[in-house]
């Protein structure tokens, strides 16, 4: 069973019980199923290879060629698909903390729910009440993967493990999610010395150790793996990690909106003080500077604007130092990952997965 039906199923699942308590509840299942239906399951992608790079390293092991989710190992089917659902309510929080109108090229949870509000009419502000929806259902997608990872965890000889790794996962990026948003408001007061800096500690633990190392560990451990494997491949996940949120902040102001499905130049409208930005002010001339730190996190940035915000960070040099550390970083990963113990087709995924999470388009 692959990821995509696991989530299908399990989320008409609790449609079911849902509105066995009231019909309206569909709403919430709905717009989950909707949010479940697009993205690219790295993340998932990344669990299954690090459970098939150590269960192909094992003696008169059995090595599979696809990038598919073996049907039959049901934990590691499961795990991928609860971190699925846990980005999902990592995304419907973060949109609504982002104030983002768009996900995936559709209306954000928020945005849904508010149009649902208007639609039927209802008393009170919608805005108010559609952010109050959409934080629910996060929470609710929330549950949903501490139990499908639960259960996953009760069907193997490693569960605390690996509960233990999925915890992990979850405070990082919680505290890196706050890191972000204080960068965005206290950035003003702190040493300009240290801006790159913070900005890089941001990008580790909001997105590099939860977007590449986490889920990587996660399925490394379901399959048993040993100090030494970890180790190799906690040092690929990590650059690759940073290298995959580097290449999210460049798409988050230069991307294209019909690849992204995001307006241009979102990060800027919502003040992302990034290793790019900040590395960009480090070389503009002082008005140039000055003019960004201004423009940077109005969310009614014109197009005109927009495009001067971007002339600036590309004139200032920092697109290509940001394209020069993806490179180093993604050499880094690739150096461990060669120094660890795995099969050759193991190898050649986590080689592709590296370069399709660091030279995407969206």
């Amino acid at each position: 069973m692959r990821v995509n039906e696991v989530l299908k199923a399990f989320v008409a699942e609790r449609k079911t019980q849902m509105t066995q308590i009231a019909p309206e509840l569909s709403a919430l299942s709905d717009e989950a199923a909707a949010l479940l239906a697009g993205g690219k399951r790295v993340r998932a992608g990344f669990v299954y290879w690090g459970w098939q790079s150590v269960v192909a390293a094992k003696p008169g092991a059995h090595h599979t060629t696809g990038s598919e989710i073996d049907p039959g190992f049901p934990p590691v089917v499961k795990a991928a698909a609860a971190i699925e659902l846990f980005h999902a309510a990592a995304l419907v929080h973060d949109d609504i903390i982002d104030d983002s109108d768009t996900r995936r090229g559709r209306a954000s949870a928020h945005k849904s729910f508010e149009g649902m509000h208007r639609d039927a009419e209802w008393a009170g502000d919608p805005a108010r009440w559609s952010r109050s929806a959409a934080i629910l259902l996060g929470d609710l997608l929330l549950n949903w993967a501490d139990g499908l990872m639960l259960d996953a965890s009760r069907e193997i000889e490693h569960g605390s493990a690996m509960m233990d790794a999925y915890r992990r996962m979850r405070e990082e990026v919680t505290l890196g999610q706050y890191l972000d948003v204080l960068e965005e408001a206290a950035w003003i007061r702190q040493d300009p010395e240290l801006l790159l800096q913070r900005a890089q500690t941001v990008a580790i633990h909001k997105s590099a150790k939860y977007s590449v190392q986490e889920p990587l560990l996660l399925g490394a451990t379901i399959a048993g793996a040993a100090d030494a494997q970890l180790e190799a491949l906690g040092g690929y996940g990590l650059p690759i990690g940073v290298a995959f949120q580097m290449r999210d902040d460049l798409l988050g102001v230069f991307g294209d909106p019909e690849q992204t499905g995001k307006p241009a130049g979102d990060d800027l409208r919502e003040g992302k003080r990034t290793v790019l930005i900040e590395l960009a002010r480090q070389k503009l001339p002082t008005n140039v500077r000055v003019l960004v730190d201004e423009l940077l996190g109005d969310p009614e940035l014109d197009g005109r604007q927009v495009g001067m915000l971007q002339d600036a960070v590309r004139s200032s040099g920092a697109v290509d130092r940001v394209e020069h550390m993806i490179e180093r970083a993604v050499g880094q990963g690739l150096e461990s990952l060669h120094d660890g113990d795995f099969s050759r087709s193991s190898v050649l995924e986590l080689e592709r997965l590296a370069s399709s999470v660091t030279t995407r388009t969206s």
